[in-house]
């Protein structure tokens, strides 16, 4: 089935990630008709504070390690995909990643398998990596990350599918104890067995996003934060399909609160349960400091329950019938219904963006009014 693609504590919490620039260095030019032939050449050749820009096209068995500091690739001219076909850096992955700054663009990654059956498109093992309108489809772990306590990861406007393993242990996009992870702007669908997303860093931000599992798709939790930590999850479609191997869809602590801090604000998400015999909405492991949920969509039956004591309030049940693609109609008695769901750790939470499909995101054009994750009555895609 192809893949359709387009096109922080220290920062506003909801507002939409800072570009990185790359400090004054050289440029490498990579491709069939230059002198650098591989990506692999390239990372050999490139030293700290280097852009390399990579031609389109496919790069077959190109695997490299990148431990220099603020690079950054990106792709000219079209999409740039990479394709395992059973090579992979260090036994590890397509690219393994341990640099400061080390920023992404353009690239496809696909078909990563090795022994020890982690295999991914990115392994990424320490520094600061940014991933932008990337997609991971087809290894047995999307993008994967060790546990470095300083490490910190950022991903916009990328699509993660069809990652799997035979034994089931796999995930679309699995985030170690990590420092932090932002998400924003993403399309995570169709996991086996494992998640579509799944992060035990200290700080997870997941914005904007799109995790439907959908027809065939066979994925356990849709979410899961299985550390606790602080988790900021706000204005995402979130789907459970009929298909599921687990009931629930986000799920918090369930291995025990393990960071100092532990809070889950779930707001202005939209939440639906395709699974015929009824799911699970949230489940929450004690150990939670704070749980607030707010402004929440609920695409079916059930109630929202938390299981631990929270700011639970103005969440809404809703028929599919009852909404237009993932947006309420626009005669539906809910809109405007949204309120305030006030800051955490001084910062709003009210939305800024919505999500639009393909992979990416748009600024509201006025405060957020309605419940749920599509603030414009009439989205722009089913």
């Amino acid at each position: 089935m192809p893949i359709l693609r387009r096109t922080l504590l220290t920062a506003p919490l909801l507002a939409w990630l800072p570009s990185h620039a790359t400090a004054a260095g050289k440029t490498l030019q990579v491709g069939p008709t230059r002198t650098i032939k591989t990506i692999a050449a390239a990372a050999r050749l490139a030293g700290d504070n280097t852009t390399i820009d990579v031609d389109s096209g496919d790069y077959v068995g190109d695997v490299a390690v990148w431990t220099q500091a603020n690079i950054h690739l990106r792709a000219v001219g079209g999409r740039v995909r990479l394709r395992a076909q059973g090579m992979a850096a260090e036994g590890k992955g397509i690219w393994v990643v341990r640099s400061a700054l080390f920023t992404v663009s353009g690239f496809d990654f696909s078909g990563a398998q090795v022994e020890g059956r982690n295999g991914a498109g990115i392994r990424f093992e320490s520094g600061h990596l940014v991933v932008r309108n990337c997609s991971f489809t087809y290894n047995e772990m999307g993008l994967l990350t060790s546990n470095h306590p300083q490490a910190v990861l950022e991903v916009e406007n990328s699509e993660f599918a069809y990652n799997s393993r035979p034994d089931g242990h796999n995930h679309n996009l699995y985030i170690g104890q990590i420092a932090r992870a932002t998400v924003t702007g993403s399309y995570l669908h169709h996991a086996k067995t494992g998640h579509l997303l799944k992060s035990r860093a200290a700080v997870s931000q997941i914005l904007y996003n799109r995790l439907t599992d959908e027809a065939g798709g066979s994925a356990s939790y849709e979410l899961e934060f299985p550390n606790g930590g602080v988790a900021t999850v706000v204005g995402n479609i979130i789907q459970q399909g009929p298909l599921t191997e687990n009931p629930i869809l986000i799920s918090f602590g369930a291995e025990g609160t393990t960071w100092p801090v532990n809070q889950l604000y779930l707001v202005n998400n939209t939440l639906i349960d395709d699974l015929p015999s009824g799911g699970t909405w949230l489940r929450i492991k004690p150990g939670a400091d704070a749980v607030r949920a707010v402004n929440n969509l609920l695409v079916g039956p059930a109630a929202l329950q938390t299981g631990t004591p929270g700011d639970v309030r103005n969440n809404f049940n809703i028929a599919r019938s009852a909404l237009d693609g993932y947006a309420l109609r626009p005669d539906s008695p809910l809109v405007g219904k949204a309120v305030d769901p006030g800051s955490a750790n001084g910062q709003s939470l009210q939305p800024q963006r919505e999500y639009i499909h393909t992979a990416r995101t748009g600024a509201l054009g006025q405060a957020p009014h309605n419940p749920g994750a599509i603030q414009t009555v009439k989205p722009s895609a089913p």
